[in-house]
């Protein structure tokens, strides 16, 4: 590693730890728009990280909610019509008022038509920052890829490269998948390492991921908050494989390492890698 790399990496290191303490003397209130089945498991993740959840979706509350709001998370995971039209007007309010917003274009692709149109019409309200996996991104940067339902059949490490295209319409894209890719304006492409295999196999990871985007993206830069989030998932992921290897116990464990992430326990356990341009 040359000393420019590694000044870079320490440098992230300090911006991620510092992060981490901000999120936890702020607790940002994140105003969240997810799946109903990801719902309460995105809420008790944001709580354990020290965040504080609204799952506001209705289109009544949606525009004075994004106001007070830390920063805002909108999951295409089960989207209704009335969803819908309060994802549109928090998208659009935030984007007026330049309002952190996270976008998880879940399922799209071929597959799900009206969904995909959904994500293009919110796209024009320029996210803060992209996540998702890698046949979305991939379909979203114009790679002709087919998902299976909202999972992604493709590797993140096939994607990336493609997906800086994507920067045009947003500030930060972060692609997770066996490893993760935070791509963005301010920085080399940043490759995410560690986590479990198992954490795929919980259902409302992946939305809880984006949610908890959203609140780092609260209390620092797009950038380093996408790099924070997927930082502390996979510290904790890891943790809490190496502790309760099952997949029940595993789901609990999980929860926990996220609550109990420190500094130390960053210092020493954060794997990421910068990547040449």
């Amino acid at each position: 590693m040359n000393t420019s790399v590694q000044q870079l990496q320490n440098t992230l290191f300090d911006q991620i730890c510092e992060a981490w303490s901000l999120l936890q003397e702020q607790q940002p209130l994140v105003h969240v728009m997810t799946n109903a089945v990801a719902s309460n498991y995105v809420a008790n993740i944001l709580l354990a990280a020290n965040a504080s959840p609204a799952m506001i979706d209705n289109p009544f509350e949606a525009e004075g909610f994004v106001k007070i709001a830390g920063a805002l998370s909108l999951n295409l995971g089960t989207p209704t019509t009335e969803q819908i039209e309060a994802m549109q007007i928090a998208a659009k309010t935030a984007h007026n008022i330049q309002k952190s917003w996270v976008l998880d274009p879940v399922g799209y692709g071929n597959v799900l038509h009206w969904r995909s149109c959904v994500v293009d019409q919110l796209m024009t309200y320029q996210p803060t920052i992209l996540r998702g996996n890698a046949s979305e991104i991939g379909a979203l940067a114009g790679k002709n890829i087919e998902s299976k339902g909202v999972n992604s059949t493709v590797d993140s490490s096939e994607v990336y490269l493609q997906a800086q295209a994507l920067l045009e319409q947003c500030e930060c894209i972060a692609i997770s998948g066996e490893s993760d890719y935070i791509i963005s304006r301010d920085y080399p492409v940043i490759q995410v390492l560690g986590g479990s295999y198992l954490q795929p196999r919980v259902t409302a990871t992946g939305c809880a991921l984006g949610a908890l985007i959203a609140a780092y993206s609260a209390v620092s830069s797009p950038a380093i908050a996408a790099l924070s989030a997927h930082v502390h998932f996979a510290i904790a992921g890891q943790l809490a494989f190496a502790k309760a290897p099952t997949l029940g116990q595993f789901n609990a464990a999980f929860t926990d390492e996220i609550h109990q992430l420190n500094i130390e326990t960053i210092r020493q356990y954060a794997d990421f890698r910068i990547l040449a341009d």
